[in-house]
Parts: C-alpha cells; structure tokens; sequence
C-alpha cells in the first residue's frame, strides 16, 4: 500500500461503547488502513474525568477538554459518543466548523436536532453519520438510506429497546410481574439504574423519529412521536395475550398512510399474533421490518445495544467518512423533500383489546355492545367470565381510528354496570 497522511480520529466519550470503539481501532489497525486506503490515528480521546485507567488508550492522548480537542484543525473525523444534547451539539458543531466529519450514536439528539445538524453538515462539506444511533449492530440506516433510495417504503415496524424487550420477554416466559422482571433486568445489566428512558419509550420514540424521517424523507421529530411505555403492563396483561395466541411487545411502528399524503410514528406496547416472526424475537435483541413496495418485506435482527455491538456501526461509519475523506467525496445527507406532515395518533387506524370488570347481571354484553356501536367500532370477538355477582368481559375489536376507540373506552368507563377498566391494549401484526 502506498504510504499516505495518516487520518486522525477524536473520540468524545470512552465509557462502554467508547472504550471499544479505542479498544478495536487499535486491534483492527491493519484492516482499518487497507480497507480505507490510509491508515487512521486515534488522536485524541475526550473524557469527563482524568485518573482512570483505560485499557488500550494511551494516557497521554486524554483529555478532559472536549471543545479544544475538536477545535485542533487537524481532526479528520469525530466520533461523539457522549450523549445527551449537550455540550454533544455544541462539539460536533464546532467539528463541522473545524473541518471535520462526524459519527455519532446520539438518537435523543438527532430526534430533536436532526434537521440543524445535517444544515450544519452540509455548509462545511462535511459528514453525518449515524448508524449507531439506531437497534446497535443491525445495519439498518444505511439500507434504509441507500439501498432502498430506489424504493418507496411504507411500513417500519420493529422492536427497537432491548431493556423493554427483555422485561417483557421475561413476563411472558416466567410469568413475573413487570417490577420483578425490571429487578432481573438491572441485576443483568440491561437496565439503567435510572430506567425511566427505556420503559417509558422515550430512546424507542427518538429511534422511531429517525427512523421514520429517513424511510419516509420527510422531517420527524421527537414531539411528533406518540409514546408510550410498558411500566402499566401487567401479568394478567400477559396472560390475555397469551390466551388470544399473542405475545406482548414494545413497537415502534412508523407508516405511510394508505393515501400518502401523510405519516404517522408511535411507539406503545402491543399485542402481536405467536406466528408473527417479530413475537420469536427474545431477550434484549433487536428485530425490525421494513415494508416496501418493490423490495416486499425485509427483516432485520441483531443484538440492538452493547459496547461490542454498537462499537461495530460505529467503526463501519468511521470507515465510510474516511474513504470519503481520502477520496474528496460525501455521504448521503438529509432527503426531506417529501415534507410530509405527521398525523396526530387519533388518526391512525388499529385494533384494541379491551379488558373490563363488569357487573355480572343480564344485559351488561348488551349495553357495552350498544356503546362500542355507537361510536362505530365493530367487534371481532368477546369473551366473558363470571363468579359471585363480578365478571370479566375482554373485547377484541375490528379496525378503527384510534380517536374512536380511545372515545369508546371513555363512555366505557361512564356505565354503572362497568366497575373498571383493567386494561386497554392495542393489537398489531395481523
């Protein structure tokens, strides 16, 4: 190979993605420089705190100083992997500014800030790249970027959280109430010990927002999101869904609508059928489908998080920015020209799954049915329990606006003969 300038590479962060990311650029050099033409020089690594040891990193490459290490002008490429919105947005701003392309893993930030940063990219000439961002290892911006740039996606549907994933997967296989299978979860290191992020689907939201905005080329931001999380799901919650022969998950689910003229992006646990392959998906794996109109259905699966895993997007992007680099070019930057506007939830058409403690009295079936009647949702199946003047009635509804069925679990709640409303899930994947 001929001998050419070194790149050089500043790392932000060096907690458990980082640390690998340093770690496999070290042992991978060789292939690193054949595959890009150059070899790459890690020249500077910013972290929060001096004093520790980090294995395979030269101490005198750390720096506290994130913005003068960005600021050098020598940086080729830098990868962010601090998190959080700032100072990330301030830094990999002033990498644009330095002459230097970027990869990050930042969702929350490319959710709130996608369309500025990729403004900001594209006044220096420079790179975006954001793999890691989304589901870890799984390659699956990049298709949705450039393989199917011919294509015109509908649907992207997946699981998209693995510490979500795992908990449910947990109440589903072992029977355990959401608490107990979270405790589990943070005993093995899938949870955070601020949990909130991951079971109330704020990082699967910021993933859906990317997600959509990039399949549908039109601009997707966090609020634009319907979110909600998995910590009001029940064992008995469970059980249902086992009894109707479905599993309950996580979904970030993000569709064109049948007219096109609008997307919606949401994110809300569901019941999905046991023969869907998204229910086979187990632990803290990732899995997503894409719904396009010439390419069909794919599937993508893979572990969705980890230092190893997500340290692999990570360097596949370091590898894309650099031949860039070498070679004078860019990668693809933001497609909005869609512009497509985002419809609120109430307009997207689904099935729900209703589950109510009723008065076990002649007429109640009656009455509830002239309830769902009126506000025009049809009935697919019923299901009714009785014992010592209580009864369990589970509804199982055709397809209908989620503002229709939303209405009709409210009026619901308003009949005497109702005593509660146990639950309230929707249903997908049929």
């Amino acid at each position: 190979m001929v001998r050419t300038r070194p790149l050089k590479v500043a790392l932000l962060g060096c907690g458990v993605v980082g640390s690998q990311v340093a770690r496999l650029m070290t042992t991978h050099a060789d292939d690193l420089a054949a595959r890009i033409g150059a070899p790459v020089e890690l020249a500077g690594v910013a972290v929060r705190r001096l004093g520790k040891d980090r294995e395979g990193v030269p101490p005198e490459l750390v720096t506290t100083d994130a913005a003068g290490l960005v600021a050098r002008g020598d940086i080729d490429v830098v990868l962010e992997l601090i998190g959080g919105i700032e100072p990330a947005r301030t830094l990999i701003n002033s990498a644009f500014e330095h002459g230097a392309s970027v990869v990050t893993a930042n969702k929350a930030l490319l959710a709130q800030e996608g369309p500025a940063l990729h403004a900001a990219a594209e006044k220096h000439a420079a790179d975006l790249y954001f793999e890691a961002s989304v589901a870890g290892a799984i390659p699956l911006l990049r298709p949705l970027r450039e393989s199917l740039a011919g294509d015109k996606v509908n649907r992207v549907l997946g699981i998209v959280n693995g510490t979500t994933n795992f908990i449910l997967d947990r109440m589903e296989s072992t029977g355990a109430g959401y608490g107990e299978a979270l405790q589990e979860a943070s005993a093995l290191g899938y949870a955070e010990a601020d949990p909130t992020a991951d079971v109330e689907g704020f990082d699967a939201a910021a993933k859906a927002a990317i997600l959509a905005g990039i399949a549908f080329h039109s601009r997707v931001g966090l609020d634009d999101v319907h979110r909600e999380g998995i910590t009001e799901i029940t064992a008995a919650d469970v059980a249902g869904a086992r009894q109707m022969g479905c599993t309950v998950k996580l979904l970030a689910i993000c569709e064109r609508a049948e007219d096109g003229r609008s997307v919606t992006a949401r994110v809300h646990p569901a019941m999905i059928p046991l023969s869907h392959p998204l229910a086979g998906v187990r632990e803290a794996y990732n899995a997503v489908f894409v719904e396009a109109e010439a390419a069909g259905r794919l599937m993508f699966y893979g572990p969705g998080a980890g230092g190893v895993p997500t340290a692999s997007a990570v360097l596949g992007d370091l590898v894309a920015a650099c031949r860039n680099k070498r070679g004078g070019g860019l990668g693809p930057g933001e497609s909005a020209y869609a512009r497509l506007p985002v419809s609120p939830m109430g307009e997207v058409v689904t099935r729900y799954h209703i589950s109510l403690d009723v008065a076990d009295k002649p007429g109640v079936l009656a009455q509830c049915a002239m309830v769902f009647a009126d506000h025009g949702v049809s009935i697919d199946t019923v299901r009714q329990t009785g014992k010592d003047g209580e009864a369990k009635l589970v509804v199982v509804t055709h397809r209908a606006s989620d503002a229709a069925l939303g209405a009709t679990v409210e009026a619901l709640r308003r009949l005497d003969t109702v005593h509660g409303v146990a639950s309230t899930m929707r249903v997908e994947g049929e």
